[in-house]
C-alpha cells in the first residue's frame, strides 16, 4: 500500500494568491460589467524589452539549423551567462564569485522551494514576518515546520516585522539553524541597511547558522547605501545562499529564468560533526531533478548584461517605480499609514482602525472594484496590512488611485 505524505494534508487549502483569485473570481461573476483594476497579484504587465526580445529571435532561429541546435544543456547553467552575471551583478559590488558557484534556474520560486533538500528534515527554521508564503510551504512539505497553532507553526520562529519595530527583525533570542531573509522584502517593500545585513551575518558565524536570502527584487534598490546582495557584507560567503531572478527585473515571469548561488566555503555539519560542502551537494541536486533552463531563455537573460538591455531594463523599472512613487503620494494624502515603494515595487499599507485584512480587502473589490493582497496571507504579522504591487500600467495605476480617493 502506498502511503501519502501526510504533511502535505497539513497545508493551507488553497495557496493565498489562488485564495485571491477566487474572491475576484466570485465578484466578476456577481458583477459582469464592473471593470476589476489587480493590484494584488505580482505579475508584470510591461512587454520583454527590445534587447532581450532580438536575443531569443537569434536564438529561435540558431536552433532552426544543425550547428546551431543545442539539446540537453550543463544543469549548472550555460557559462556565457554565468560569466556575464559574475562581471555585472558582483565585481561592481567588489564581490569575487566563481563560475561554479553559480547556477541558473526557472526562477527564484523553485529554488527558494528546493534549497531545503540539502538539509535534514529536523533543522529549525526562523523567518521574518510577515514572509513569502513558498519559505514556508516547502518547509511544511518535508515535515520541518512542526505543527500550526494558533495560526503559527511549532518548529519555526517568527521574527515580526511590523511598524512598530520599523520593520527591522530583531535577531533571535536563541539559536535557529536556518533563517530566510528577503530584501528588498516581499510583501512590505522595505529594505535592511548594511549595518543590520550585517548582524545576521554575525549572528550566523557565531551560531553556525545558514542563512537563505532572497535578492529577487535587489534591482528595484534606488538608495545607493542599501546593499544588493549578502555578499556585500563580510562573512557572507561561509553562511549564505542567494536568490536572484529575472521575472521582476525583466519581464521574464513567463520566460523563466533567475539564478541561485552557492559559495563554496558554504558547510553544514553532519551529526558526527564532519563539515560538508553544499556547493557539490546542490550541484549533485541539480543534476537529478534538473535538466537545465532553455537555451532560448539564458541567451534572453543574456541580453540584460548588453549596453542595451541595461538601458531598457532600466527604464522598466522606472516605470513601475512611477506606479509605486503615485500610489505612496496618494495613499498616504489620504491619511493612511503607508510602507515600502521607495526601493521596491511593493506599498505596504496598514488598514484603518486595525481592520481585518480579508475585511478590507472586501470592503475595497466591492465598493471601487480594486484588488490588494491582504497581508495576513503572509504571515500572522501580516494581519491588519495589505499589498499594492506596482506592476499595473500607468493608467489602471492612476484610475484605481482615482476610485480609492472617492472611496476612502
Amino acid at each position: 500500500m502506498a502511503l501519502v505524505n501526510e504533511h502535505f494534508l497539513k497545508l493551507p487549502n488553497n495557496y493565498l494568491f489562488a485564495d485571491v483569485a477566487k474572491k475576484v473570481n466570485a465578484f466578476k461573476v456577481s458583477y459582469p460589467n464592473a471593470k476589476v483594476i489587480s493590484l494584488g497579484i505580482g505579475d508584470v504587465t510591461q512587454p520583454l524589452c527590445p534587447a532581450v526580445a532580438e536575443a531569443m529571435h537569434k536564438a529561435v532561429d540558431e536552433m532552426t539549423t544543425p550547428d546551431g541546435f543545442h539539446g540537453y544543456g550543463p544543469e549548472q547553467g550555460y557559462l556565457f551567462l554565468r560569466e556575464a552575471i559574475i562581471k555585472n551583478d558582483f565585481l561592481p559590488r567588489g564581490i569575487h564569485l566563481e563560475a561554479s558557484e553559480i547556477f541558473i534556474n526557472d526562477g527564484a520560486k523553485s529554488d527558494t522551494g528546493n534549497i531545503q533538500e540539502l538539509v535534514r528534515w529536523d533543522n529549525s527554521i526562523g523567518v521574518t514576518d510577515p514572509i513569502y508564503p513558498v519559505y514556508i510551504d516547502s518547509n511544511i512539505m518535508i515535515g520541518r515546520s512542526g505543527e500550526i497553532k494558533d495560526g503559527k507553526w511549532s518548529n519555526v520562529t517568527y521574527l515580526p516585522c511590523t511598524a512598530e519595530n520599523n520593520f527591522v527583525p530583531e535577531l533571535p533570542d536563541r539559536r535557529v539553524d536556518i533563517i530566510y531573509l528577503c530584501y528588498p522584502n516581499n510583501p512590505t517593500g522595505t529594505v535592511i541597511s548594511k549595518e543590520e545585513l550585517q548582524k545576521w551575518g554575525n549572528y550566523a558565524l557565531k551560531n553556525d547558522t545558514l542563512i537563505f536570502y532572497d535578492a529577487a527584487y535587489e534591482a528595484y534598490i534606488q538608495d545607493p547605501d542599501i546593499p544588493h546582495s549578502i555578499y556585500e557584507i563580510k562573512g557572507a560567503r561561509k553562511v549564505a545562499i542567494e536568490f536572484h531572478s529575472y521575472s521582476k527585473t525583466a519581464g521574464f515571469t513567463g520566460v523563466r529564468c533567475g539564478y541561485t548561488v552557492v559559495p563554496k566555503e558554504l558547510t553544514a555539519s553532519t551529526l558526527s560533526g564532519e563539515r560538508i560542502a553544499l556547493n557539490p551537494l546542490w550541484y549533485r541536486r541539480q543534476c537529478t531533478k534538473f535538466n537545465g533552463t532553455s537555451y532560448i531563455s539564458q541567451r534572453a537573460a543574456e541580453a540584460i548584461y548588453t549596453p542595451e538591455g541595461k538601458k531598457q531594463v532600466k527604464e522598466t523599472i522606472s516605470y513601475y517605480m512611477d506606479n509605486a512613487r503615485m500610489m505612496r503620494e496618494t495613499l498616504t494624502g489620504l491619511g493612511l499609514e503607508v510602507f515600502g515603494g521607495e526601493n521596491a515595487p511593493y506599498i505596504w499599507l496598514k488598514t484603518p482602525d486595525k481592520e481585518n485584512s480579508w475585511r478590507f480587502f472586501e470592503r475595497m473589490l466591492y465598493n471601487a472594484h480594486v484588488v490588494c493582497t491582504p497581508g495576513v496571507g503572509f504571515g500572522p504579522s501580516g494581519e491588519g496590512y495589505v499589498r499594492f504591487t506596482a506592476f499595473g500600467s500607468h493608467e489602471d495605476c492612476a484610475e484605481a488611485m482615482e476610485r480609492l480617493k472617492k472611496w476612502i
